[in-house]
């Protein structure tokens, strides 16, 4: 897949052979985001065109003033690609959504991005909505596409009748309810990292873990324990993860959560290393324990919830 990171002053050299190409912002590839980008593959195959998929970086609520500082992402960009490249998608554009282009006209948008860039088709979700203050919407784009391209409605998808979104996906996360993401998602939510040195409590109490940094601004789920899976080196290992703030060792709370795993069966250096935690279930809430010893005995707890889970019958 051919990746294109570019804003509306860099167009000219891009119009390359015609394609089917799906838009939006995409934030989680969910099942519904994978409706629109699979129907967008469709068509092109049927007729004989390039796929294409168009996203957004960064979040146009950070960059409209509606969020503060970068939004937490369900996928951060280099998530999202791999995964749009994983469903067999020819070419990526990755639209830099600054101000200037946020001051776009619906028309100019439809001009320069699709017409533009020689797309004969665009595939995109009901809701979808482009150019200076939404006033472009599946609904006028016939009126702006001068003719020059088709365009397909995705309707939303739903499941148990709830509609299928990134709001409701990042709510489940923050209220650790990990277990109901993959019928929304498609898959178990996970996020990636390094593994860092920590404070080594771990090893000194028997129970030693990876100290992981988040490569990039991903959502946390809520402070807990949980029953994950960690790939380390192409393996995959079980363990449990505490998200938190160690209040048992800590009597001031830290500015932020730590993510320490626990892996079972497994003693190997790993300081340094680029792992993958995947999120399978909610154990319990974090507490603060009264010695090192009752401690002990709810890691040990956690340690047995977690293989109950993962070898329930």
């Amino acid at each position: 897949m051919k990746t294109y990171r570019i804003d509306h002053t860099q167009l000219d050299h891009l119009k390359g052979s015609p394609s089917a190409m799906a838009i939006g912002y995409f934030d989680g590839i969910h099942l519904g985001h994978q409706k629109v980008i699979m129907a967008a593959k469709h068509i092109a195959d049927e007729a004989g065109l390039d796929s294409a998929v168009m996203t957004f970086d960064p979040h146009p609520s950070v960059v409209l003033g509606r969020e503060q500082t970068e939004k937490a992402h369900i996928t951060p960009i280099e998530d999202k690609r791999s995964l749009i490249e994983a469903m067999g998608i020819d070419r990526l554009y990755i639209v830099n959504f600054s101000k200037a282009f946020a001051s776009l006209t619906p028309q100019q948008f439809v001009d320069d991005f699709i017409i533009g860039l020689n797309v004969k088709h665009v595939v995109a979700g009901f809701d979808f909505s482009f150019g200076k203050k939404g006033e472009g919407t599946m609904e006028t784009l016939p009126f702006h596409s001068r003719d020059q391209f088709k365009h397909s409605v995705v309707d939303k998808v739903a499941v148990d009748d709830e509609k299928v979104s990134s709001t409701l996906i990042r709510i489940l996360i923050r209220s650790g309810e990990v277990e109901k993401i993959p019928k929304y998602l498609g898959r178990r939510y996970s996020i990636k990292g390094t593994v860092i040195h920590g404070d080594h409590r771990g090893h000194t109490i028997g129970f030693p873990t990876a100290n992981i940094e988040p490569a990039d601004s991903y959502i946390l789920p809520e402070i807990g324990v949980y029953a994950v899976r960690m790939e380390v080196n192409g393996k995959w290992y079980e363990g449990v993860c505490n998200v938190g703030y160690k209040p048992t060792f800590n009597d001031e709370k830290p500015e932020n959560p730590s993510v320490e795993v626990h892996l079972f069966s497994f003693d190997s250096s790993i300081y340094g290393e680029a792992v993958e935690v995947e999120w399978h279930h909610n154990i319990r809430k974090e507490k603060k324990f009264s010695s090192i010893d009752e401690l002990k005995g709810q890691i040990s707890k956690d340690i047995y919830a977690a293989t109950q889970i993962f070898h329930k019958p």
